[in-house]
């Protein structure tokens, strides 16, 4: 049993779930050259009989290079042989106006736009994932902390909902960036074109790209840097908030009492030695990942940083960054997701975790101003003495007698001018304390207080749904383009 447990802990560091292999090099490239093919035919560029020729050529390097063992070439001037050994030294007509050059970039960004996808996916199932908890916890009062000191209390449906707008912003990110990369080198050539009537955007309509980066010499010179950049930062981002989460989590470990912890079994492994141990291993394996995503991010500037424009160094194939930032990224998002959905909260613990400490206090300064027009400076002074006196001798908020606070008061008001006599009966004073109490009472937009955290428990449902519409829409615009393209290349192998 226990075997089982160990090994079951170590394939929580191991990738979560069984997912397809992602398309390789040589599969992007045939998909390049049946894009060039048919652009080539369609401008007079290839003659519609040789055109027939070179497609039923390549159908038959694709269907051996499938076969099991296979080699499949990852440049095409190791392709190109496989095609002319078919169709004969003309087939390399279908190369006119193109070059590794444009080649290579174009074959990154098919692979980078495939890899954002899948991480807005993941993304997208980790803000599920969080709204699942914020919803579920709405009402469940627990500790905030700042400098790492208990601050004050909040409902964990609105800590949680904090991390879910971070996690929105980072979508609307990736958007963004689409809009960027979804743009086709291809055409551009080495870097200036070339005399042939290459149609660019028709090019770009056949491999599903929104249009061509306009500038043949940033096509496939400049945008690899700076987009590879954009793609690695915005992994970077998603990982650095991934680990303050973690690191959230961790802290609860501390204690003996925790007042949220992972589910016990598949997420948790057991000590070697140490029969109380359960291991956070879903935890440390989401912080591990995450620093693995960090690495790859800063990876890519040291890879991209203090080079000549047009070197190979920030183009390199897809086991590099930023195409391995972007797949580590999503690993992260998926890991992140499973320790959401593992998550135990014992609401009386955390309830009382934010009693035994003096978080409620800024309420009873607030309380003071709003209802008996003390100044907010002198409530503020009150409320620290009375922490003061109350950690000194061992006292919880609810324990302290109400002598001793009605003359902390009139201490902390001599010389002020204000009359001496607490201006609160006993009860509005503890009533002031209550955690429950200060959540509720407050007001501000965005605040705990449970309207609040209905509404933007609402919006970010809404939110959500729009990036998975998004989503969707722009896998069926590459499913269309694909189609489109298997299409006018099947019209080619058909005689004329």
């Amino acid at each position: 049993m226990r075997r089982r447990m160990i090994w079951g802990a170590l394939a929580l560091l191991a990738p979560v779930g069984a997912r397809a292999a992602p398309t390789d090099s040589f599969a992007r490239i045939d998909q390049i050259d049946r894009a060039s093919l048919v652009m080539s035919v369609e401008t007079g560029i290839v003659p519609r009989p040789l055109a027939a020729t070179i497609a039923r050529a390549l159908d038959q390097v694709a269907a051996d290079a499938a076969k099991p063992g296979a080699e499949r070439p990852d440049d095409y001037l190791r392709i190109e042989p496989l095609i002319t050994a078919i169709a004969g030294p003309d087939a390399t007509r279908m190369h006119s106006g193109r070059s590794r050059q444009d080649i290579i970039p174009t074959v990154l960004k098919l692979e980078q736009r495939d890899r954002l996808l899948a991480l807005a996916a993941a993304l997208n199932a980790t803000r599920a994932a969080l709204l699942a908890v914020a919803e579920r916890e709405a009402d469940t009062i627990v500790p905030a902390y700042t400098n790492g000191v208990q601050a004050q209390p909040t409902t964990l449906g609105h800590l949680y909902l904090g991390y879910a707008a971070v996690l929105a912003r980072d979508a609307d990110r990736l958007r963004e960036d689409w809009a960027r990369l979804n743009l086709s080198p291809l055409g551009a050539a080495a870097l200036g074109t070339s005399s042939f009537p290459v149609d660019r955007n028709r090019l770009a309509a056949l491999l599903g790209f929104d249009g061509p980066v306009e500038n043949s010499y940033d096509a496939g010179q400049l945008a690899p840097m700076d987009l590879g950049l954009e793609l690695t930062g915005l992994a970077g981002n998603l990982a650095t908030i991934a680990g303050s989460f973690a690191q959230d989590l961790y802290a609860q470990y501390h204690q003996t009492r925790p007042w949220i912890l992972l589910r016990e079994g598949a997420l948790t492994g057991p000590s070697s030695i140490m029969p109380q141990k359960r291991n956070p291993v879903a935890l440390y394996a989401l912080r591990m990942k995450a620093s693995d995503v960090v690495g790859a991010a800063q990876a890519f500037v040291i890879m991209a940083h203090n080079v000549e424009s047009g070197m190979p160094d920030y183009k390199r194939n897809q086991d590099e960054p930023p195409g391995r930032t972007l797949a580590e990224a999503a690993e992260m998002c998926r890991r992140w997701t499973r320790v959401l959905d593992g998550l135990v909260v014992d609401r009386a613990r955390a309830a009382d975790e934010v009693a035994a400490d003096y978080a409620t206090t800024t309420e009873l300064a607030d309380t003071l101003q709003r209802e008996a027009d003390v100044p907010f400076r002198l409530g503020h002074h009150f409320a620290s003495e009375l922490v003061s006196y109350g950690r000194g001798h061992d006292l919880r908020p609810a324990d302290m007698p109400f002598a001793e606070v009605r003359r902390i008061y009139a201490e902390a008001a001599a010389g002020s001018g204000l009359k001496p006599d607490l201006p609160l009966d006993e009860a509005r004073f503890r009533a002031a304390l209550s955690a429950r109490g200060m959540i509720d009472a407050a007001k501000g937009l965005g605040g705990p207080q449970p309207a609040e955290v209905r509404r933007m428990l609402a919006g970010a449902r809404d939110r959500l749904t729009a990036d998975r519409t998004w989503l969707d829409a722009r896998r069926q615009g590459l499913d269309e383009a694909r189609a489109r393209l298997d299409a006018a290349f099947a019209a080619l192998t058909r005689e004329p």
